[in-house]
């Protein structure tokens, strides 16, 4: 049965319009994560850069400063030779895009776990259905906000750069925005957005799956109810998950986007990312997919915990019925 418009303009804005709302929800649970935790973000980035064995390819790119020993030493090395504030390099058109890509997610899975696929009779969610939900999720909300992603990772590398000797290629934010278009064309944008979208879909099967999966079985199963020690429960496992599935995808991905190109915009390092991959094992070792690893798991729990209780509580204040 309709409402009646009187009563409808009555209703809550979180209720008249329940799929913006919970994009908006996301996305302020998401800025607060990425604040939070973006030097391990950078810290993580710097580390999947270094030693890339194509780099021989271009000659003098292959001479490079020293390679960072750690993640310890990486963040140190930024504080003492860039400043303490170049650890949030970047940090503007990350949190623009994970307001566009946890909004996308967010709703996108929401809406196939409500209307598409449905819970069983018992509230329960089966995990084949989680899996799907997840990862579709994940490519859709990805696909949505690379331009942001690939924004993001070319400005991380600005400070290396600069201690190289190397011009710097964007004067802010907007100027990068306008530059990737002007040289790529709108495709340009776009850079890397297959390693992205594979990305996306391991890591949202780690985390939305996980937590979604984890949350309902602890409150369906166990004596706990659905409060902060099983928000937290639920977190620290999906952002475990969502680190060991996502981190060979995460390296294949930064380094297509951060590769030089040619006035055509074609990457000069690698045809694809199965390019990419091929070359990191037979150059550097199969566990050179898996550089950056710690960092990317410490930034990715608390990342993941920030926002999950974030995003419970705002929707918890706002009206919205629990994840």
């Amino acid at each position: 049965m309709s409402v009646p418009e009187d009563e409808e303009r009555l209703l809550p804005l979180v209720q008249r319009w329940p799929r913006a709302s919970n994009f908006v929800l996301s996305g302020c649970a998401a800025t607060v994560a990425e604040l939070a935790t973006f030097p391990l973000d950078l810290t993580k980035t710097r580390l999947q850069m270094q030693g890339e064995a194509a780099l021989a390819r271009l000659g003098d790119g292959a001479r490079e400063s020293p390679p960072y020993r750690g993640m310890v030493r990486t963040a140190l090395g930024i504080v003492q030779e860039e400043g303490f504030l170049k650890l949030w390099q970047g940090v503007t058109p990350a949190i623009y895009r994970h307001v566009v890509y946890s909004g996308g997610r967010m709703v996108t899975y929401e809406h196939l776990r409500e209307v598409v696929f449905r819970k069983n009779e018992d509230k329960h969610y089966p995990l084949w259905k989680s899996v799907i939900g997840g990862m579709f999720a994940g490519v859709v909300g990805q696909f949505l906000a690379n331009p942001t992603d690939l924004v993001k990772v070319q400005m991380q590398m600005e400070g290396k750069r600069k201690l190289e000797g190397k011009p710097l290629r964007f004067r802010g934010v907007h100027h990068a925005f306008a530059k990737i278009l002007a040289e790529g064309g709108i495709r340009g944008l776009w850079a890397g957005w297959v390693p992205n979208v594979q990305r996306a879909a391991l890591v949202n099967m780690g985390d939305l799956t996980t937590y979604d999966t984890v949350k309902h079985y602890l409150v369906l199963n166990t004596t706990l109810e659905d409060n902060i020690m099983t928000h937290s429960l639920s977190s620290f496992c999906s952002g475990l998950v969502a680190s060991i599935l996502g981190t060979p995808a995460d390296v294949i991905k930064s380094r297509i986007m951060n590769q030089p190109r040619d006035k055509q915009g074609r990457g000069l390092l690698y045809k694809s990312s199965t390019d990419c991959l091929i070359q990191a094992v037979q150059g550097e070792g199969f566990m050179s997919l898996y550089k950056g690893f710690l960092p990317s798991w410490l930034r990715m729990t608390p990342w993941s915990l920030v926002f999950w209780l974030t995003y419970e509580k705002i929707r918890e204040m706002s009206g919205v019925n629990p994840f």
